[in-house]
């Protein structure tokens, strides 16, 4: 089973990298922070403090979850497009710092492998906390400034400052948390895709699978 795994903070490119990886591949790909983001939607929905972690615990063990390349699926309702809004970024960091938050999200992250036969996972914590004995592991990063402006082309109703200082607060909190945090995983291939195209990239990463039996 070839696991792949991708960690980075947000605007490194990891979902771009990630989906042209698993295509090159003919691996299935999944965006875990998707995952995340899709709880604290459904926290959001349920009128569930985001920072209350006891509901937030109880509340995560009982929601149905679909996530695939194309659409997100929380509790038979497509959040999609939500769980990219202004609403849920300021809160999802608050969410993945729940510590049954993620013990859950690892189950079904490893359930999710298993049942695919591996695959390309990206998100901050894959190759430290998922998946550590993962085929291969990259840790993606870029410029600041380059993050920012990605992010800014994303999110279209925030201005870049706005997208900045959230990118820096996330970042703090990311790194900072007590559970999983965002660190390089040991061994990991670091790249930092601030002046690389996509191609270059993944022709990079296939090259350090390849002596692994890619």
């Amino acid at each position: 089973m070839i696991v792949v795994a991708i960690d980075g903070p947000a605007g490194s490119g990891k979902s771009t990298v990630a989906k042209a990886l698993a295509e090159r591949l003919g691996l299935e790909y999944l965006d875990t922070g998707a995952m995340y983001r899709a709880v604290t939607f459904a926290a959001l929905r349920r009128g569930i403090d985001p920072s209350d972690q006891e509901p937030v615990a109880r509340m995560v063990r009982d929601i149905e979850l679909s996530v695939d390349q194309d659409q997100v699926i929380v509790d038979d309702v497509d959040a999609t497009i939500e769980i990219r809004g202004p609403e849920v970024t300021r809160a999802v960091s608050l969410v993945a710092a729940n510590p049954e938050v993620r013990t859950e999200m690892r189950r079904r992250q490893r359930e999710w492998a298993r049942s695919h036969g591996g695959g390309v996972m990206e998100g901050r914590d894959i190759g430290s906390a998922v998946f550590p004995d993962a085929s291969l592991k990259a840790y993606l990063t870029a410029r600041p400034a380059v993050r920012a402006q990605r992010r800014a082309q994303e999110v279209t109703d925030l201005d870049y400052e706005t997208v900045a200082a959230d990118l820096a607060r996330r970042d703090a909190l990311d790194s900072e948390r007590q559970h999983d945090p965002l660190v390089t995983p040991e061994g990991a291939v670091v790249v930092d895709t601030s002046d690389r195209t996509v191609e270059e990239i993944v022709d990079d990463l296939v090259a350090h699978l390849e002596p692994h039996g890619e």
